[in-house]
This record gives C-alpha cells, structure tokens and sequence, in this order.
C-alpha cells in the first residue's frame, strides 16, 4: 500500500509516517501545505492520502479542499480526513465527494496505533471510516423529519456504529448479539431509507450518508 501524507505539523507528519513504515505501509511522500499535497497526489497517485483538514496557506480547510479536488480528478481514490476538532460539515462533504473509501478520524486517535493502521487499510480498501466522537456529535444533533427518525432505537445504534466503519461481525460483538441479528438490523435500515438493491458495501455508504445529510 502506497500513502501520500499532508500534515503540516512536524512531528505528528513524522509520527504518521513512522507509524506507518513500521506496519510495511510505504509512504511515497510526506508534505506540509496545500499545493504541495496536490502535487504529491497528482505525482504518485497513492493507494490512500491521509489527509489534514487545515493546512497552510491560510489554515482553513485547504486539505480537505485538496482531498475533493483530487478525487474529483482521480475518481475512487480514498482518502482518510484528520482533524483536531468534530466538524460534521467536513464529514458530509467528505463522504459526499465520489466513490471510493473515506475516512474521517480526530487526531486523537492515532495514539491508537493499531487501530489508526486497521482504519487506514479500511479506507484504503474502499471502507468507510468515522471516528466514534464524530458519529455521537451526529447523533446529538439529528433533527426531526427525516428518514433516520424511522428507525427503532437499537437500528440507529447499529446505524452509529455502521458509520464508525465496522462490520457486522463487529457491531456484533460491540452489542454482544449474533451477527444473525445484525444482518436483519441492517436490512431493516437499508429498507426504511429506501435504498435501492445493491452490493452491501454501496448500501452501508448511502446509509451512512443519509445519517449524515439530516
């Protein structure tokens, strides 16, 4: 697997590509601004950018912009969002940016290294990956009126935790449940959002974002 990084912060860049290596993940390039990771992108065009949202010149949302803008040109290439903070537009425009595997993560969790590399060959693979802070931010903030509002309790638990990028074998063993069960869960939710037969993989991503777009 080849990463192209964009992180303006030294030692976290380092860290990242440290933290990689170490788990045989090549990193062709690592840099610190905006431009700069546009051109790294366009240059390797790298099995996953992990990407973060402010970057310089002007410490906004530049890397993010980056990250849209590259998959616009490079459709399918997966990208894994950092940021400090839970910014949930961040997270809807990400995952509304084309096909291929997206990932939005807090900082935070790199100090989980085992979990940061699962989550980036997730995303890599094509899966969808959010941080568990930002599905519960979603949550508190869900509005009625919308499809969501449909589901019982305990699908749009498993919804939330469908969001985080986990399987069913492993939303079955967070709820302590067959993943028997979970699968009827999860039909029952592509059914009450109205998303249309398809692969699983494309119909947990169209959930998700629904989640997303309340």
């Amino acid at each position: 697997m080849r990463v192209v990084i964009g992180e303006d912060h030294a030692l976290l860049r380092d860290g990242l590509t440290r933290i990689l290596q170490a788990y045989d993940i090549e990193v062709v390039e690592a840099v610190a601004n905006a431009p700069s990771l546009m051109k790294a992108l366009r240059e390797h065009t790298p099995d996953l950018a992990i990407v973060d949202v402010r970057m310089p010149p002007t410490f906004t949302d530049e890397g993010l912009r980056v990250a849209i803008d590259a998959r616009h040109e490079q459709p399918g290439l997966p990208v894994m969002v950092l940021s400090q903070y839970v910014e949930q537009l961040y997270a809807r425009e990400l995952l509304d940016s084309g096909d291929g595997g997206v990932g939005y993560l807090l900082k935070d969790r790199v100090s989980d290294v085992s979990g940061f590399v699962t989550s980036a060959r997730q995303v890599a693979n094509g899966g969808t990956v959010l941080d568990p802070d930002v599905v519960r931010h979603l949550l508190a903030r869900q509005t009625a009126g919308s499809a969501v509002d449909q589901l019982t309790d305990r699908e749009r638990e498993v919804l939330g935790l469908m969001a985080e990028g986990r399987s069913n074998a492993a939303i079955a063993g967070a709820l302590f449940v067959t993943e028997k069960a979970i699968s009827k869960h999860t039909s029952s939710i592509f059914t009450k959002l109205d998303l249309p037969v398809s692969s699983d993989d494309n119909r947990r991503v169209l959930a998700v974002l629904a989640y997303l777009s309340r």
